[in-house]
């Protein structure tokens, strides 16, 4: 039997690393390469395209090998992370010295989807969010935090509020605890990358210790988060997650918000996905957030998302935006001045966290410089504007005067990104810095000046001094002159027709000079760490520039968003009315071809009067979009935006509510009807006296006699609940047209099509009374169906409507014998003329059926069975 080979000291330092990381790839610094071993590397060398080798390892096995050069790991890095992938970055926690088997190495840094640093990863104008969920109860908990700007939220709830939130922040990474793995996924889906901790890591006096430990302070009630104990379990998970990942330099994150539900409109997932508001389902949709993100600084578009996903419900708050946006809406040079400047500012809260991480280089800690500079003029102008609002962002910018004398001082004007090229330090800064610059600038001087001497001295007119990487300096004497060489001269090198020596003050200059190289490198790198501890003392003040420029860029963006696109500003009242003049869909109206002009509509809701529009029209007439622009003109003015319309006068509105279209869940075993139904029993059971509610096509996904039940009785339960919620209903059964004459607050309109040579020309203008047909017919002749199916379907809808006289609680039943007479009477004559086996079939079936002693339900029965005879 062949001898097992023992691991070599390498091979068993990588095993013991990799152990403490399985779920991770682990990049093992060897030399001047990451490598990676065994499934690790058969994984990086798919997802990098590098090449996969296999050597022994000191192994009796053959094992796989993919690695790449260490300079090369921001190029490779974000790859393995956009893969999904956690990487334990791996690195040598020493130099080699002689003597020593092997350098200590470690892992410095554990990179997750949802937690790194990486420029070529992030996204600048989308935070980087990794959240943490606890649940386990009826309230579960929720943290936000993105470490590459310092941000850190908080937030408890019922699961639909947690899922919403989850929606709208779009984590890269969820934690969760390993217990609840099953519950979490049947809560929140599988759209999420995930990662389980361990069960303790959610109790919640850890949770607390940690957070209070963080931050330094003996409770949490200066943060306003005191009493959310779920809250801050799910947080104390996300900052335990940071330490587990070795990510333990975290002085920019300085303190944790709550997202205070009570705040902001209440808008569950289905409503944030049908109006699309941050994200779209369709390949080349366009959402609100497209459409408003006018902004120009990374800060400020990631704030805007966060208006988006969270808008106020408070009215001073909307007002002061109004007010700002107002200001800056026809005053071109306001708007340019602020655009100007943010032009010039880099994105202080990646820039400034990188400062607390020691990861800011020369050439970033001068943009932030420059940053600075260029906040004074818009601080300036704030202070002197009109709208409180703006006065106060103007207070709060600090341009950190200090800071920038410090950078002035210290730091060369253009430095390099890498602070070992040199040329980071200024002058002045260090006397022996300068003396060792002047050392290396003045080499070639000192050198000249001893070739000149020897020369003169020793009578060598061809002396000449060099340099090359084996003997250092060197005097190079041709042959002809061999004889004159001192003897204290040291040969080094004999050539075809010259000789090359050493002496001892040519060492020495040698030394000074390229002593002076390394000792300035170690010297600017010391200077340069002292300067980036110095920058901590201004983290907190930066991070409150960041801030306030983000929403006057969020601000001045609305502003220009409005005057481009003829947007108004909304009047806001208390009360619970929206009226709309001449509103148009943001998003539509941006998209239609150019000279065509959207068609506007004007909308009246209120408790008293006209709580209910019931809208009635043919498919692609324009209700769902008449239905999207109504709930989006209350939120973008409830965000602090103008809107689209000629005028508009909103009471606030504290929940929207959307059923719009089909969304099946059947992968998670749910019908379309289901899913339906579901989304609006939510709806039904949240009910409010501000709400908005948008049903459209409600009871599509059954048969037509439930549909129409199941929408009348939903329109009936909205027009009798106390809350009397203002609702905007939509459908294409033109039954529901009777509800106006039995109920009080409900008001039938139509959207207004044109018939013209038995085509229809959609006129998309909202006009008082209902519907009488739903034009299907016609679509599907635009649609471009068969000539002989659409002429067929004319003549069955005929005498459909016929028959279909009864009242909607009658008989139905009775209605649907009559289609059987008709069907197996005169209408056969040209029905079955077709030679098809099926309808031969049909046929013979509604002859021996005996009409006349049917009970409307056997008849309906036997319809069914017709029905499905052609697949239907």
């Amino acid at each position: 039997m062949a001898k097992k080979k023992s691991e070599t000291p390498l091979m068993k330092q990588y095993y013991g690393i990799k152990g403490k990381y399985p779920d991770a790839l682990l990049l093992f610094r060897v030399g001047d390469f990451y490598e990676t071993f065994g499934d690790d590397a058969v994984k990086t060398s798919k997802i990098l395209g590098i090449t996969l080798t296999k050597r022994a390892n000191g192994s009796a096995s053959e094992m796989a090998l993919a690695g790449f050069p260490h300079h090369s790991l921001d190029t490779y890095l974000p790859k393995l992370v956009k893969a999904g992938q956690r990487v334990a970055i791996c690195d040598q926690l020493e130099e080699p010295t002689k003597g020593k088997k092997i350098v200590d190495r470690g892992v410095t840094e554990l990179v997750t989807p949802g937690v790194t640093y990486s420029d070529q990863v992030l996204d600048n104008r989308s935070n980087h969010w990794l959240a943490a969920v606890h649940m386990g109860g009826v309230t579960l908990g929720v943290s936000f935090l993105d470490i590459s700007t310092g941000e850190f939220l908080l937030a408890e709830g019922r699961p639909d509020y947690i899922d919403k939130l989850l929606q709208s922040f779009a984590p890269k990474e969820v934690l969760h605890e390993k217990k609840y793995k099953k519950d979490f996924q049947e809560t929140f889906g599988s759209r999420y990358y995930t990662y389980a901790l361990e069960d303790w890591v959610f109790q919640s006096g850890f949770a607390r210790e940690t957070l209070l430990k963080h931050f330094g302070v003996k409770n949490l009630k200066g943060y306003g988060v005191d009493h959310c104990d779920y809250g801050i379990i799910a947080a104390g998970a996300a900052l335990h997650y940071l330490a587990d990942t070795q990510h333990d330099q975290l002085a920019h994150i300085r303190r944790v918000r709550r997202v205070e539900e009570e705040k902001y409109v209440w808008m569950d997932r289905f409503t944030i996905r049908n109006l699309e508001l941050l994200f779209t389902p369709h390949e080349d949709g366009v959402t609100l957030l497209d459409i408003m993100d006018r902004t120009i600084s990374p800060m400020g578009a990631r704030l805007m998302k966060r208006w988006i996903a969270l808008t106020l419900k408070e009215m001073q708050p909307i007002l002061d935006r109004h007010e700002v946006v107002e200001f800056l809406v026809g005053a071109p040079q306001r708007r340019d001045l602020i655009a100007g400047q943010l032009k010039e500012i880099d994105d202080l809260e990646r820039l400034v966290s990188k400062v607390s991480t020691a990861r800011i280089n020369p050439r970033e800690m001068n943009q932030l410089h420059r940053s600075l500079v260029a906040l004074e003029p818009i601080k300036e102008f704030a202070e002197c504007a009109e709208p409180r609002s703006l006065k106060q962002i103007g207070e709060e910018l600090n341009p950190c005067s200090s800071l920038q004398k410090i950078i002035a001082e210290h730091l060369k004007e253009n430095p390099p990104v890498q602070v070992s090229k040199g040329g980071v330090i200024a002058d002045g800064v260090s006397k022996e810095l300068d003396e060792l610059r002047e050392i290396v600038a003045n080499g070639k001087k000192y050198l000249l000046e001893l070739q000149q001497r020897e020369a003169e001295k020793t009578g060598i007119t061809s002396l000449k001094v060099a340099f090359n990487n084996v003997f250092g300096y060197y005097l190079e004497v041709r042959n002809t002159f061999k004889d004159k060489v001192p003897e204290e001269w040291v040969r080094k090198q004999t050539l075809v027709s010259a000789e090359r020596y050493i002496t001892e003050e040519l060492k020495e200059l040698e030394s000074k000079i390229l002593g002076a190289e390394e000792r300035i490198l170690a010297l600017e790198s010391n200077l340069y760490g002292a300067l980036v501890s110095r920058l901590a003392d201004y983290i907190e003040p930066i991070q409150n520039d960041a801030y306030q420029l983000a929403r006057l860029d969020a601000l001045n963006g609305l502003a220009v968003l409005a005057e481009e696109s003829r947007y108004v500003r909304p009047e806001m009242n208390e009360e619970f009315a929206i009226a709309i003049d001449a509103g148009r869909h943001p998003v539509i109206e941006r998209q239609l071809p150019l000279g065509e002009q959207y068609v506007s509509n004007d909308i009246r809701l209120d408790r008293d009067e006209q709580q209910i529009m019931m809208i009635t029209g043919p498919n692609m007439s324009g209700k769902s979009a008449l239905l999207r622009q109504t709930a989006l003109i209350s939120l973008m003015a409830q965000m602090g935006s103008f809107v689209p319309a000629d005028a508009a006068k909103l009471g606030l509105v504290d929940k929207v509510f959307t059923r719009v279209g089909a969304s099946d869940n059947i992968s998670l075993g749910e019908s379309t009807f289901m899913v339906e139904m579901n989304e609006t029993a939510s709806i039904l059971n949240n009910l409010s006296e501000r709400s908005l509610i948008l049903l459209d096509e409600i009871g599509r996904g059954t048969s037509t006699y439930d549909g129409i039940s199941i929408a009348w009785s939903i329109a009936e339960f909205l027009h009798e609940h106390p809350t009397k919620a203002k609702t905007l209903f939509a459908t294409h059964y033109h039954e529901l047209n009777e509800m106006s004459d039995r109920f009080d607050r409900i008001v039938n309109f139509n959207v207004s099509v044109r018939e013209v040579d038995k085509k229809i020309i959609f006129l998309r203008k909202l006009a008082p009374g209902g519907s009488n047909h739903s034009f299907g017919i016609h679509v599907a002749q635009m649609a471009g169906m068969p000539v002989a199916v659409v002429d067929r379907s004319k003549q069955i809808l005929s005498q459909l409507e016929q028959s279909h006289a009864e009242d909607l609680a009658g008989n139905s039943g009775d209605a649907a014998r009559e289609v059987l007479k008709d069907m197996s009477g005169e209408m056969q004559l040209s029905f079955f003329q077709l030679d098809d086996p099926m309808l031969q079939n049909i046929k013979e079936e509604l002859i021996k059926t005996d009409i006349n002693n049917l009970t409307p339900v056997e008849a309906l029965m036997k319809l069914n069975e017709i029905k499905k005879m052609v697949g239907g």
